[in-house]
């Protein structure tokens, strides 16, 4: 039987990772992922984000969503066509499948994530 994922009563370990060298724009951030739900299929994870300033281009899969909201920080994300947009605590945003263009993390951020993977 399923039970409830209760964040604050988990104690994942983090996972450590940083920007493809070849998608580094600025700075080389550390990257901690604090996954706390994985769906059976594989098709859903949701957990706790955090990471240094720094900047990267992102791109997206077409079968790949994230829902986010900023716990504290702040990024700036930026599409392929140069329009930018902030996101700070308490603000959330969606990165949709396709989406192409840069991330950048202006203060130290945590946030929580939802990512939808459809395989």
């Amino acid at each position: 039987m399923p039970t409830l994922k209760v964040f604050h009563q988990q104690h994942p370990e983090a996972v450590l990772d940083y920007p493809k060298p070849e998608r580094l724009v600025r700075g080389n951030p550390a990257r901690h992922t604090w996954n706390h739900f994985s769906s059976s299929q594989g098709d859903v994870s949701a957990g706790i984000w955090a990471c240094e300033p720094g900047a990267w281009r992102i791109a997206f899969a077409a079968n790949k969503d994230e829902f986010f909201t900023v716990l504290e920080g702040r990024v700036r994300i930026t599409d392929a066509d140069g329009l930018a947009h902030e996101v700070g605590p308490g603000e959330a945003a969606v990165i949709p499948a396709g989406f192409a263009g840069v991330f950048e993390v202006l203060e130290a951020v945590r946030k929580y994530y939802v990512v939808v993977d459809r395989g």
